[in-house]
């Protein structure tokens, strides 16, 4: 077993996207023997103390086979439609499968905004963070009954890099109709090879994937290989391989090497600090007691006891400093909640939050997974 492979074999959290091809057998309607199959995968890795996610496209697929349309229609308002149409019997689906093995589910529908935008961006983390802590097992799908552009020219494979991202998964799997990445189309080119190992990122990937999706498919492999260059940027490996291969998830998650791993060479926690060191530009400053200083530099949350004034006006999300008394730069990280909250709690114990504000978002100002120290 490679370093790489053991890495994923050890892997605590997962995000799993499987495409419109395998979810509806080509379109055909939706493929319950598949879906229950992937849940009962899951369910193995759930017993393994593994966290899992599952981003899944089908909702358009699964909605033109209930009206009775064959090929994917151009106009927005239509796509829209089908969407919403089969959004439920996706949810459906998915729900009675995992209820075989004991399992609650949840849905959520997000669109690239969601977590573009730094306060959305920390509700919908937090939400998936607390599902994940409660066992519950995440079913993600873009909300193609509400976006536009997106649905015209977006894909779930970026949404699943975008997932792993946000929740800081340690592996993204996709699981798609091909064995994974080759050197051309094996469709078109018998000389073509399978990419057992390669770099995410690098240019020469993209030129290899070039090409459409079926009529169901949105994406292509092109979408895949850009998919995995994002997920690569918080220190996530992805792994391209057929969902129809037997036991394709537990062989996975256990390091088995099946189709294409794109590995990223960036650690997971130097990604993570690069990405809120790029925020150079910061709305506002939390003074803090020694107290507070000294928690931070042993590793634990910012609580609101240990802030003695807040500078700035910010919204929950925001990029803020932590600073000492002096002014000196101790640490930066995304504010749990909005400046005039946070001015009503500091100086208050965690428990107080509830009392003072009506209601409670988070226990800290800032969590230690969001924080860096300067």
């Amino acid at each position: 077993m490679s370093r790489i492979t053991t890495r994923i074999a050890a892997a605590r959290r997962l995000v799993i996207k499987v495409g419109s091809a395998l979810v509806t057998n080509n379109g055909e309607g939706l493929d319950f023997a598949a879906i229950g199959e992937w849940a009962r995968q899951i369910a193995e890795l759930r017993r393994l103390e593994r966290q899992v996610i599952l981003v899944s496209s089908g909702a358009i697929a699964c909605g033109m086979q209930r009206l009775g349309w064959y090929k994917r229609p151009n106009a927005v308002h239509e796509l829209q439609a089908a969407a919403a149409v089969g959004q439920m019997g996706l949810a459906q689906a998915y729900q009675s499968a995992f209820d075989r093995h004991q399992l609650h589910t949840a849905q959520i529908l997000l669109t690239h905004d969601d977590l573009a935008d730094r306060k959305r961006y920390l509700n919908a983390r937090s939400t998936l963070t607390t599902l994940l802590q409660y066992g519950v097992v995440p079913i993600i799908n873009e909300n193609d009954t509400v976006v536009t552009d997106e649905i015209k020219f977006g894909d779930n494979d970026t949404l699943g890099a975008l997932v792993a991202n946000l929740v800081e998964a340690d592996c993204l799997i996709i699981l798609t109709d091909q064995q994974g990445l080759f050197t051309a189309d094996p469709r078109r080119d018998a000389e073509a090879t399978l990419i057992a190992e390669a770099r995410a990122g690098l240019p020469a990937l993209e030129a290899m994937a070039g090409g459409a999706g079926s009529q169901i498919s949105k994406g292509g492999m092109i979408t895949k290989v850009i998919a995995a260059k994002r997920a690569a940027r918080s220190g996530a490996h992805t792994v391209i391989a057929s969902g129809r291969e037997e036991q394709v998830i537990v062989r996975l998650a256990h390091g088995e090497p099946l189709g294409t791993l794109l590995v990223s060479e960036t650690p997971p926690l130097t990604a993570r600090k690069q990405w809120l060191a790029d925020h150079l530009q910061l709305s506002g400053r939390l003074v803090l007691d020694t107290g507070a200083i000294e928690a931070l530099r042993a590793g634990k949350s910012l609580l609101p006891i240990g802030v003695q004034a807040v500078e700035g006006d910010f919204e929950r999300g925001a990029v803020v400093a932590c600073v000492g008394s002096s002014g000196e730069e101790i640490a930066r990280g995304l504010a749990n909640y909005g400046s005039g909250d946070a001015r009503r709690i500091a100086r208050r114990a965690s428990q107080e939050i509830e009392t003072i504000l009506g209601f409670i978002d988070e226990s800290e100002l800032i969590h230690r997974d969001n924080l860096i120290l300067s």
